[in-house]
């Protein structure tokens, strides 16, 4: 039983450090200088990126990344990203894995109200 719950926790863990060391690798690779979790910065949020590439892959979205470009998919950013070739391909898949996790959650749409 207590090895049942150790491994347990241990896989909790890792499950958690997971997102964790993904979005201290945004960090890492300097992604964050542009842009933030949740709000527009000089780029669109992570939130932002995850919902508009909800039909994108990982892979795609990972080559967007290194090779960097413009996309008509955000309003309002009107400068490219730079190509980011000191990116490993490794990494860039993992933050591109994460940051499809990341889309905010749909707003929930008032229901209309009961006619009398």
């Amino acid at each position: 039983m207590k090895s049942c719950v150790v491994a347990l926790t241990v896989a909790s863990l890792l499950v958690a450090g997971s997102a964790f060391a993904s979005e201290e690798l945004l960090k890492s690779n300097n992604c964050m200088v542009c842009h933030k979790m949740a709000e527009k910065a000089m780029g669109p949020s992570v939130a932002d990126i995850a919902k508009a590439n909800a039909d994108t892959s990982a892979e795609d979205l990972a080559k967007f990344i290194k090779e960097g470009g413009k996309s008509e998919k955000y309003e309002g950013i009107a400068m490219p990203m730079p190509p980011q070739a000191n990116v490993s391909d490794e990494d860039a898949l993992a933050m591109a894995e994460w940051i499809k996790t990341q889309a905010a959650p749909a707003e929930e749409e008032e229901a209309p109200a009961a006619a009398e």
